[in-house]
């Protein structure tokens, strides 16, 4: 697993358009898993701070639930349509997949890599990536460019 910090080192160029859409919309799909295996789709909104990529839930919140008995999860970021009749003025969604680690106890939530901790029963979750998509359009052709952990970037083209 990679931190998103790692993920930039190893993807720079695909890292700045992740993080510029991750920054540009605040609201994001989670995808987790049920008990029995079926996905689960829910709201969230993540924070990037000292190299790490988080989320946070409502204390006892359903997603927090699930990524507490499997952390495997998947965030979706979209973006606005295209403007006009040109595909390619659309500034593609960002998908990334990992694991959702959740942060418990007084000394790591003290810790300075660590966002300011929610009170409440809230939950707090570190995300450790194992891909990074960005799809888009150039011209007439759809482009996707991914990160796996461990490999480059490839780039995929589709007519």
């Amino acid at each position: 697993m990679a931190s998103w910090q790692e993920f930039e080192q190893q993807a720079p160029e695909l890292g700045k358009v992740a993080r510029r859409l991750m920054e540009a919309y605040r609201h994001k799909v989670l995808a987790t898993l049920r008990q029995d295996g079926s996905p689960r789709v829910s709201g969230t909104e993540t924070t990037l701070k000292n190299g790490e990529l988080w989320i946070g839930s409502m204390g006892g919140a359903v997603k927090a639930l699930d990524l507490r008995r499997d952390p495997r999860m998947a965030i979706h970021v979209t973006s606005r349509a295209p403007e006009g009749d040109d595909p390619s003025s659309w500034e593609g969604d960002v998908k990334l997949a990992g694991r959702a680690i959740e942060i418990t106890g007084a000394d790591m939530l003290g810790a300075p890599e660590v966002p300011e901790v929610p009170e409440d029963g809230s939950h707090l979750f570190r995300i450790e990536l194992t891909e990074v998509v960005w799809t888009h359009v150039e011209g007439d052709e759809l482009v996707i460019d991914f990160w796996r952990e461990g490999s480059s970037p490839h780039q995929a083209r589709r007519h």
